[in-house]
């Protein structure tokens, strides 16, 4: 692909990056943070997170054709970071002024870093009745288009606290934010909705299913089983890369993913799987056994081949001193 892969894991707290060793041997890079989530590389190739109680962007601060340690070619470093607090918040895109967008989870609506306050509030859903500190709809997805806020996620259309959780097995929505209709209804906990070549794609993370939004009919349409709780989505050409975890807390418990495991006589996956979107086959994966059982969110980075990136407060952020060598 010419590309690497970065993913988030809340559950280690660890930001883990994907690439090549020069020997063509697979290169696994981790970067401790305070629960990572929601990733988005933009246009200027910045990658933006949001974390426990931080947004941070993050900038390669390598030229093409240069290394770091001998052997990274990107190295991704903490430059600007808004202290939010603990908002919980998913799925994080840049807007066409290169300011990230955020869904706020425990505020039930899309947001802004402020200079002042913890957020701005940029959008919310119209059945919310309040700006109130209360996850009562579990909003998690955000589809960007043109630069914009377009498709959100939802687990529900609760409006009472935690209402959400009495919901996962069909109560999950997909809306458009222009409008403030819902356009796709009856989903397991929905995640990672993303605009691919005209489409609006969801995963249907309750049933493991890959599939996209019928805007007209108001239908999800699968389009692909992978064994595992569904979260984090990007494309590359006709492939679709697709995060999975194990579904062993009990707010996984109880959905048809399930019934469809035992069905296909599957365990359950960690990991990334890529799929052909012409086949629906998998053709590449990366696995991941052991403690790891659980991931957030993905992103793929063109034009590099073994990036790593700095935590804010480690001691190579802090020794690391890079300047523009243009004269004024």
């Amino acid at each position: 692909m010419g590309a690497s892969l970065s993913f988030s894991s809340y559950q280690s707290g660890i930001l883990y990056f994907v690439g090549l060793k020069k020997d063509g041997g697979l290169n696994i890079h981790q970067s401790h943070l305070p629960k990572p989530m929601g990733l988005c590389l933009d246009d200027q190739g910045a990658l933006t997170l949001t974390s426990a109680y931080q947004i941070m962007r993050f900038e390669n601060v390598l030229d093409a054709g240069e290394q770091i340690n001998k052997y990274f070619d990107a190295c991704y470093v903490p430059r600007l970071v808004h202290v939010t607090g603990n908002l919980d918040a998913h799925d994080v895109g840049v807007d066409t002024e290169g300011r990230a967008v955020f869904v706020n989870t425990r505020f039930n609506c899309l947001a802004r870093p402020s200079m002042r306050q913890s957020f701005e509030e940029v959008w919310r859903p119209p059945f919310i009745s309040a700006l109130v500190d209360e996850d009562r709809c579990h909003l998690n997805g955000l589809a960007m288009e043109n630069g914009a806020p377009r498709y959100v996620s939802a687990v529900s259309k609760s409006d009472t606290i935690d209402g959400w959780r009495d919901r996962r097995a069909d109560g999950g929505i997909v809306m458009d934010v222009t409008t403030g209709e819902v356009v796709c209804e009856g989903l397991s906990m929905p995640h990672s909705p993303r605009m691919h070549n005209g489409d609006l794609w969801v995963l249907n993370s309750g049933t493991g299913e890959l599939g996209v939004v019928d805007i007209k009919s108001g239908t999800f349409e699968p389009r692909v089983f992978c064994p595992g709780f569904l979260r984090g989505l990007r494309f590359h050409g006709n492939l679709a890369i697709v995060g999975l975890s194990k579904p062993r807390y009990k707010r996984f418990e109880g959905l048809a993913l399930d019934e469809k495991l035992r069905a296909a006589d599957s365990e359950p996956w960690c990991g990334l799987q890529v799929i052909d979107l012409n086949t629906g086959a998998c053709v590449d994966w990366l696995r991941i056994d052991g403690a790891v059982s659980e991931l957030y969110d993905l992103e793929i980075l063109p034009g590099v081949t073994c990036p790593m990136a700095l935590a804010p407060t480690s001691p190579e952020a802090a020794n690391l001193i890079t300047y523009s060598k243009t004269k004024i």
